[in-house]
Order: C-alpha cells, then structure tokens, then sequence
C-alpha cells in the first residue's frame, strides 16, 4: 500500500506508519493525540441522550464548481469557493473538502458500512466541524452525475446527506493526522445508498482500508437528534 504525504511526514493505515504509530511520527501527530476524545467511535441510540439545545445543526448548501484531489490517503472534493456552510449555535461554518474512507470509520449500532463519507467545514477561527454520512454501495443505489476524465465537478454537496434528518452529535477530534481536537462530530444514523460506479470515481485515490480504528468512547456525552428536533436545510 502506498504512503501519500501529510506535510512532510509520511503516515500509512497499515506497518510502521500505521495507526497505532501516528503519535510517533512528529511531534506535532504527538501533540494532537494528547487530546482524550479521539474519533471516531461507536455509536448507537441506547448510549446516547436527547438534547433539544444540541440539535440546532443548519445546512446553507449551494451548487458548486468542485476540485478532484488525491492527498492524504483519500480522494477529495475541494470547493474552488466558499458558497455552502453549515451553522450551529449561531456560528457558521464553511463547507471546504469532502473526503471517503472505506470502509466506514464510524460504527452504527455495532454496523460497519462499506462507505463513510465526510464534510468538512471551518469556521472564521478556523474551528472545524465534521458531518459524516454513511453508505451502501449497491447497482440501485443513486448515481452521482460526473463527467469522466475532468478534474473539475459541479455538484450539489446535499447528494452525500440523507434524506432523514437525525443524527448524533459528540465532540472527538479529526480521524487522519494530526487527530486534534475538539471537533463537532455530526454523523447521521441513516444508511443512504449510492450505485456501485460512484467508487470508479473515487477508487484511485483510496488505499484498500483507510479507515482509523474505533477510539475509547471514554466519558463523553452523545446526542442524538431525532427527526423533530435535528437538522434543517434551506
């Protein structure tokens, strides 16, 4: 499995620059695994409770030009501009990459899907804030419209959203190096499909595993958000 750079150090998903050797690459990867709640986690509505105050997650997403890029162990999508944003407690944040682990770094109700994707978004502190979808891959599942050999697409981000609203929130950190936190982690406990030619698209910039293992959950408190008090979308 190749090595794709993050900055200058080099890190993996398997061998000595692998998960469990991330903390001892740099100093900066060992900084950022000091913070206690790392992601990603298990998560499921039995461990979870109701927050009304905590559902307050609001998307603004537009249609927009987006910039195929391999870096980092995945392949991504990187809006040219900032168009699409999410707010949460009155703060915005804008969207700025879209990234696929398979298979998914998160666990649903004791579920591993084969696809898990994130959007990642920052705000004007440049405090991140993760939504993470997951996915089943399957000849009926939706097909994403691309055009084949540009590296240029144009796209409505809410096509890697489920149409059911509910969710869990929970602070962790980032999933790839350097794993800082806090992050806001939304990930929406609803299994969307996508037909099998989405992974023609985005295979080439995907090792064969790129997910992070499960973190300790530790002693952390997780919202879910149901359908009546969850997320919204202009």
């Amino acid at each position: 499995m190749r090595n794709i750079r993050n900055m200058k150090y080099d890190w993996s998903y398997t061998g000595e620059n692998g998960p469990e050797n991330w903390h001892g690459l740099c100093e900066e990867f060992s900084e950022a695994e000091k913070f206690p709640l790392q992601s990603p986690i298990g998560l499921s509505k039995e461990e979870s409770t109701v927050d009304l105050e905590g559902c307050s997650l609001h998307f603004h997403y537009q249609e927009q030009l987006f910039t195929e890029k391999e870096f980092k162990n995945t392949f991504h999508f990187v809006p040219i501009d900032l168009k699409s944003s999410v707010t949460f407690h009155g703060e915005k944040y804008f969207l700025t990459d879209i990234h696929f682990h398979t298979p998914s770094e998160h666990i649903l109700e004791a579920i591993h899907s084969p696809l898990e994707v994130h959007l990642v978004h920052m705000n004007a502190l440049g405090e991140n804030l993760v939504v993470g979808s997951l996915f089943l891959i399957s000849d009926s599942g939706e097909e994403f419209s691309w055009e084949k050999g540009g590296h240029e697409q144009v796209f409505l981000p809410e096509f890697f959203l489920p149409k059911a609203s509910s969710h869990f929130h929970y602070v962790g950190s980032l999933t790839t190096p350097p794993t800082k936190g806090p992050i806001h982690w939304f990930v929406f406990d609803t299994f969307s499909a996508v037909n099998f030619s989405f992974l023609e698209l985005i295979s080439s910039g995907i090792p064969f595993e790129n997910n992070r293992p499960l973190q300790e959950r530790r002693d952390r408190k997780i919202v879910y958000c149901s359908n009546k008090n969850s997320s919204t979308f202009d």
